[in-house]
């Protein structure tokens, strides 16, 4: 569960641009604020149900966009090299090619 809830907090940061306020605010109050769905149905006079459909909805077109923008994944494959750039910087053994390869890889998620 919270592998599931981490990957749609990166999601919501990437992509809530794209979301409706109300979207927007369901989201934030229950994935950032962790409230309940009984106490965001309260806030905004709503059904348990209706705000469980909105958040369903909503995580699924959070997984659509990143099918098809894959900005969460460019974003873990970017860290990923900068992480192993900073390994072997650390280890002393960072030379000039495995620079330009890392580059090269950095260069080519955009």
């Amino acid at each position: 569960m919270l592998e599931k809830t981490t990957r749609i907090n990166y999601l919501f940061d990437f992509y809530q641009a794209l979301l409706t306020p109300k979207q927007r605010s369901y989201m934030s109050l229950y994935y950032l604020d962790d409230l309940s769905l009984g106490e965001i149905a309260d806030e905004y006079e709503v059904s348990r149900q209706a705000v469980y459909d909105n958040i369903k909805r909503t995580e699924a077109m959070l997984e659509e966009y990143e099918e098809k923008l894959q900005l969460f994944q460019k974003f873990l494959e970017r860290s990923n090299i900068i992480e192993q750039m900073e390994k072997s910087l650390s280890l002393g053994k960072l030379d000039t090619s495995k620079i330009e390869h890392s580059l090269v890889l950095l260069k080519e998620l955009d």
